[in-house]
């Protein structure tokens, strides 16, 4: 099997992920817990959702907090300091607060001074996303090392008496660096995005924007947690991740067979198998830990990524798709040799 990069993206050179980090925080939500808070049962929940527990945050605990802590680990298992960090992204829609960007924040709790950054807002998808703005970064040859990170603290916004929203989601964040790779690397290959506007009342948190500004009225009618209507969310997602995901491998002249793990967003188990099944791909090829994280939204494909090497299930010259679905709606599919 051959990977082509696509030229168009190969400028200056290539761009590689060199190094991981994660953090979740130590305080779990299980099942169990959920059955005294909502009428749930964990049977219900794992069977529906693959969930068994998620981390959440202690109170005074934000979104950089997380952030700063898995690009500290990332950086330390580079072994290299922050100072030489050109760029930091991070993906979130759970930012400390509306300005400034919580990169802002994380670059001033690393000591990362050289860097400048922002933050992306995608939902689910907001990753991957950042991850395509990080290769370019590298391929034009604008930067050397670019921190990628995927941080929420999705317990800010959840109502927890909802039962159809709060036993999804869990806090939690991953970072990758990514720098440019030496010859006869492949490093990253291709990507595919999509956005869907349509899909916008979906999955959304309607209060504290200019449409609806934050007010004592707003707070009464819940319109700071997360809304989605479950049932459509599912049906679209499995099919445009899916879509995408063929997409990107029929127009580099692969198939699901010459892939060799499948790194999907973590929103829901049922999701993950019900593509890869689509694609056909094979369980043992996919990597799925929703089990113990729930759906942390930016940080699901990074943590994933973590778990994979934690497994020695994610190795140098594996062929490897990754593919996100979120809120807006945005989805996208990326493939990378790693290196």
């Amino acid at each position: 099997m051959s990977l082509k990069p696509r030229e168009q993206a190969r400028a200056q050179g290539i761009a590689k992920i060199t190094s991981v980090g994660a953090y979740v925080p130590p305080r779990l939500l299980t099942n169990a817990d959920l059955e005294k808070m909502v009428e749930t049962n964990d049977a219900w929940i794992v069977e529906r959702t693959g969930i068994k527990q998620r981390h959440l945050v202690d109170e005074g605990v934000a979104t950089s907090d997380l952030a700063a802590e898995a690009a500290r680990d990332c950086l330390a298992k580079r072994g290299i300091p922050a100072s030489e960090l050109d760029a930091i992204l991070v993906a979130t829609v759970t930012p400390d607060m509306m300005f400034p960007a919580t990169a802002c924040l994380v670059q001033e709790k690393i000591g990362a001074k050289g860097a400048w950054g922002f933050d992306l807002s995608a939902a689910c998808s907001g990753f991957l996303y950042a991850l395509q703005m990080g290769a370019k970064l590298i391929e034009s040859g604008a930067h050397r090392k670019v921190m990628v990170i995927g941080a929420d603290v999705m317990s800010s916004i959840l109502d927890y008496t909802d039962r159809s929203t709060c036993i999804l989601f869990g806090d939690g964040a991953g970072a990758v660096l990514m720098e440019a790779g030496e010859p006869g690397e492949v490093g990253f290959v291709d990507f595919v995005h999509e956005i869907d506007g349509s899909g916008a009342t979906s999955l959304y948190m309607p209060g504290g924007g200019s449409l609806h500004p934050s007010t004592v009225e707003t707070v009464q009618a819940k319109m700071h947690f997360v809304h989605q209507e479950g049932g459509a969310v599912f049906k679209v997602a499995v099919r445009k991740m899916a879509e995408l995901s063929e997409t990107l491998l029929t127009r580099n002249g692969l198939t699901a067979a010459d892939v060799d793990l499948f790194i999907p967003h973590q929103a829901n188990k049922r999701i993950i198998l019900a593509t890869a099944e689509r694609l056909g791909m094979p369980e043992d090829k996919i990597v799925i830990n929703i089990g113990e994280y729930g759906n942390t939204t930016g940080g699901t494909i990074p943590l994933a990524m973590h778990t994979a090497l934690e497994q020695g299930r994610l190795q140098k010259g594996m062929t490897v798709l990754l593919a996100s679905f979120g809120g807006g709606y945005t989805v996208g599919a990326t493939l990378l040799r790693w290196e």
